[in-house]
């Protein structure tokens, strides 16, 4: 199977995890491209959904599926969203498209987190993928000086602004040995907006899409 063939795959399996009558969380990237499609054939079961990003608000909307401001959204019964990587405890790096706040901030609605992904995001150990972590304008340079201080090459993601305005660093060169301590340390400096690691908002399951069918991790 080809690599999108799984993202296919993974993503119309994890419409097991979605309750009739519920509102969805849904992310962003390539392979919730393909949950979102799948989506499309159960809209008239579901109440909505609260998305990420942008760009799958307006996949949802081209479907027919509506989508909630999260602010009229106290909590949704489960989020399906990718990842950059995802070790063995649930933890992952995510962001590679740029959606990371929105994503924490969907996770943090959820009572469960169902991370979709093809075997090539599965790691022993975060920090192969280079680290996204969203950044107000006026803390580039220091935030850059402090991931270095970390051992990380941080080099602004050009041309790149966030949905939210912010800007994207991306640190290139870091072992992750402890997510959630890392998470803390770096989403408590000034001018970050938050950082791609999700420990504190993991997997609850992932579904992996290998050559052999999806793999169920539980968490």
């Amino acid at each position: 199977m080809t690599q999108d063939q799984l993202k296919a795959l993974v993503g119309q399996a994890a419409l097991a995890y979605v309750q009739p009558g519920t509102v969805v969380g849904v992310g962003t990237g390539s392979t919730v491209n393909h949950f979102i499609q799948a989506l499309g054939a159960m809209k008239e079961r579901i109440a909505g959904a609260v998305s990420s990003s942008e760009e799958s608000s307006r996949r949802l909307r081209a479907l027919g599926i509506e989508v909630l401001d999260s602010n009229r959204v106290e909590r949704i019964a489960v989020y399906i969203d990718g990842a950059d990587e995802i070790d063995g405890q649930g933890h992952m790096i995510k962001g590679g498209g740029g959606a990371l706040t929105r994503e924490k901030i969907v996770a943090d609605l959820a009572d469960r987190f169902v991370c979709i992904a093809d075997e090539s995001k599965r790691v022993d150990r975060l920090g192969a993928y280079p680290l996204p972590v969203e950044v107000i304008p006026m803390a580039v340079a220091q935030v850059a000086r402090r991931l270095a201080g970390l051992g990380a090459q941080a080099k602004p993601r050009a041309g790149f602004i966030t949905d939210n305005g912010g800007h994207l660093l991306d640190a290139h060169g870091l072992s992750i040995t402890d997510p959630l301590a890392l998470e803390c340390e770096i989403n408590q400096w000034p001018g970050v907006v938050t950082v791609g690691i999700f420990a504190r908002h993991k997997a609850s399951v992932c579904l992996l899409g290998t050559t052999r069918g999806v793999q169920t991790l539980q968490f």
